[in-house]
């Protein structure tokens, strides 16, 4: 099953970041975003991703054409130009780098990558969020459902800490807790290919197309309790490199 994972945003909200590189090649931890993102649909036998290219899609592009040449020992023969690696990385990957356009909408990026999904069912998600999510249990839940699409539904953590008040006193303050009501979409998505026919044209993903498979009865929930996480601002990218670096990364799944 293909992964399709939308890359070609402009991160504005990450300005500091994004000025001269797309958000999904914002490091955790010395490796980008998208990095991990693969990482984790990698650990549950899911190696092979179109990846929808926009805003410096060239700089993708490039880290995965250096990621190969980069990753080994080599061999360079100086006398015929000849550059060969030497060991590289055993890993399973087949990536497919799709020039989606600049400015096209997220559900107008899927459309301009349809032809790579080969008509099957994929799995779909944003370039800019970890989590945990168990990628196996969600196909079950997906295959189970019958319905054309399954988002996976998260609770974020607050941004703010939580006061519970009593005749004007605080009774429990919670640093930032997990949000006890309301569920949002968390990307993570299992799609067939009828979802198309929901797509009117270049349109955001997560407005008409959602709202109507939803209303015909075609969208289903995965609900994921555990950890989730997008990369918005810059408080947010501080807070994912301070979890690796202290080795406690909940999405760090693979060995």
């Amino acid at each position: 099953m293909k992964v399709v994972i939308l890359a070609g945003g402009m991160g504005t909200r990450l300005s500091e970041e994004t000025e001269s590189r797309p958000k999904p090649m914002v490091d955790i931890g010395h490796r980008p975003i998208l990095w991990h993102i693969m990482q984790h649909y990698s650990f549950y036998g899911f190696d092979d991703f179109v990846i929808c290219l926009g805003y410096r899609g060239e700089y993708i592009k490039r880290y995965f054409a250096d990621e190969v040449a980069l990753s080994s020992d080599m061999t360079i023969d100086f006398a015929s130009g000849e550059v060969r690696a030497l060991q590289a990385v055993s890993r399973t990957w087949k990536v497919t780098l799709v020039d989606t356009g600049l400015e096209t909408q997220t559900a107008g990026r899927m459309v301009r990558a349809r032809r790579y999904v080969d008509d099957e069912p994929f799995m779909m998600t944003y370039g800019d969020g970890v989590a945990d999510v168990d990628l196996g249990a969600l196909l079950e839940h997906h295959r189970a459902g019958g319905r054309l699409a399954t988002v996976t539904a998260v609770r974020p953590i607050a941004r703010f800490g939580q006061l519970e008040i009593v005749d004007g006193a605080v009774r429990r303050f919670e640093e930032k807790p997990q949000l006890d009501a309301g569920w949002v979409n968390g990307g993570y998505f299992v799609l067939e290919p009828g979802v198309f026919d929901y797509i009117p044209g270049d349109v955001d993903w997560a407005h008409e197309p959602l709202e109507e498979l939803a209303a015909a009865d075609q969208l289903t929930a995965y609900r994921h309790d555990s950890f989730w996480q997008c990369m918005d601002t810059l408080r947010d990218k501080v807070y994912l490199n301070r979890l690796w670096s202290s080795g406690e990364a909940p999405w760090k799944v693979w060995d």
